[in-house]
């Protein structure tokens, strides 16, 4: 998989503005439609150790088909700063896409898409960094608002929406009475079109199931380095 360079800014002001750049080429729009081959990306760090990154290669008929890993040392990682995630983990990311035997056709990762102060979460920062469809799955809300209470059902979705009022996603109830997941698309996808693939996914827990055994690999292999 062709990978290129990922830029490490010297300051949170370059941070920034990159952000808002590279936001202006995020593209809200298109369906995922015939996508099998999808990567799923979770990370786990500890003080003290590497940032450890996973991408699991998962085919939507036949399951898990490879774990890429990528080892990012504590002492090359951008500050833990909400809002600038990206610099912190998409290295590791990207190592680990790397390790893959065969590019995915989609990504589908932990964190947000444009439900993003700056509209550039760290799944629409990769998705445009390697022009690929990306979707973000994540377990906290950073930006936005509910449109309305989010019912308590499975499958139940509400729309979230920026401070102007503007959708950015959407709060997912994925199991019944579990705590909801916040999907917004990242790159080359729409609204609608990323919750309709998330929901499409195989949910035994609360994440979907790609991105629960990327979790799962990423914890085994950090307590692999003790």
């Amino acid at each position: 998989m062709d990978i290129p360079p990922f830029p490490r800014p010297g300051s949170l002001e370059e941070a920034a503005r990159l952000q808002k750049a590279l936001a202006a080429r995020v593209r809200v729009e298109g369906s995922l439609e015939g996508v099998k081959r999808i990567a799923a990306l979770d990370a786990s760090h500890k003080r003290g150790k590497p940032l450890l990154a996973v991408a699991v290669l998962y085919h939507l008929e036949r399951g898990p088909l490879f774990v890429g890993k990528g080892l990012l040392p504590e002492a090359e990682l951008f500050p833990y700063i909400p809002g600038f995630l990206s610099f912190r983990e998409a290295p590791a990311y990207l190592l680990a896409l790397k390790a893959l035997p065969e590019a995915p056709e989609a990504l589908l990762v932990d964190g947000q898409g444009i439900a993003h102060p700056r509209g550039l979460g760290i799944a629409s920062h990769l998705g445009v960094h390697l022009d690929l469809p990306s979707i973000g799955v994540a377990k906290s809300l950073l930006f936005g608002r509910l449109e309305r209470p989010l019912p308590r059902e499975a499958g139940s979705a509400v729309r979230l929406l920026a401070p102007d009022g503007r959708p950015i996603g959407y709060a997912y109830r994925s199991r019944a009475g579990a705590k909801p997941l916040y999907v917004s698309p990242g790159h080359r996808t729409g609204l609608e079109e990323a919750l309709a693939f998330v929901r499409r996914l195989p949910t035994r827990y609360r994440l979907p199931e790609p991105l629960r055994l990327a979790h799962l690999e990423a914890l085994r292999a950090l307590r692999a380095l003790d």
